[in-house]
């Protein structure tokens, strides 16, 4: 089995995160997951601004490489935990754009109730605690993150967005680095005007 079709997904929105800025050419991994259980990521060591669909690496539903020649990235065990913790996602996003992962590194936390796109897209913005990179430690934080949140700000590290599809989770990313940047914005400017309770709840409701 080759899944062409669903490892060039996967290399595009990696390319795409990249050509966007929102991380570097070594930096990140992207994964998605098909209705049979496989799931299809971003190999270790790879250059992320021109990866091509044969450097995405195949697992079956039991966690077998089906791709020994690839080296799994490192946060394949994230990938995993986040996978079994949310059964009804199917892409994960990992990156680390500037102004999310400036957050990151504060003790600020940046909302998403400033504006309706933001609000609808994201929702809550979690946090996950700082733990060692590519340990099961960061796999279980982030999976225990996500379990009521689809957008998270890791700690010391950058910031993962989940969704029903790679386009969604994409969407997530970008909307998050945005908001993050207005939010840093308006405390340059030290003016918010954030959305009421009854706005947020009539956003809330349209899901």
């Amino acid at each position: 089995m080759i899944f062409k079709d669903e490892r060039k997904t996967v290399a595009k929105t990696m390319r795409r995160l990249y050509k966007q800025r929102l991380t570097t050419s070594s930096g990140g991994n992207v994964s998605m997951r098909n209705s049979d259980g496989y799931v299809f990521i971003t190999a270790s060591q790879t250059d992320k601004s021109c990866i091509k669909w044969q450097e995405i690496i195949v697992f079956d539903p039991k966690g077998k490489n089906l791709t020994p020649e690839l080296k799994p990235s490192m946060e394949f065990a994230m990938h995993q935990d986040i996978y079994k913790t949310r059964t009804d996602i199917f892409a994960i996003v990992h990156a680390h754009p500037v102004f999310a992962s400036t957050f990151a590194v504060t003790d600020i936390q940046p909302v998403a109730s400033m504006t309706g796109e933001a609000r609808f897209v994201l929702g809550e913005i979690a946090m996950v605690d700082y733990k060692l990179m590519g340990t099961k430690d960061l796999a279980k934080a982030c999976a225990s993150s996500l379990k009521n949140a689809e957008t998270a700000i890791m700690k010391n590290h950058g910031a993962i967005c989940i969704g029903n599809s790679l386009f969604q989770a994409f969407d997530r990313m970008e909307v998050l680095e945005f908001t993050c940047q207005m939010y840093f914005n308006t405390l340059l400017l030290k003016n918010c005007k954030m959305l009421k309770e009854n706005e947020l709840k009539r956003i809330d409701d349209l899901k």
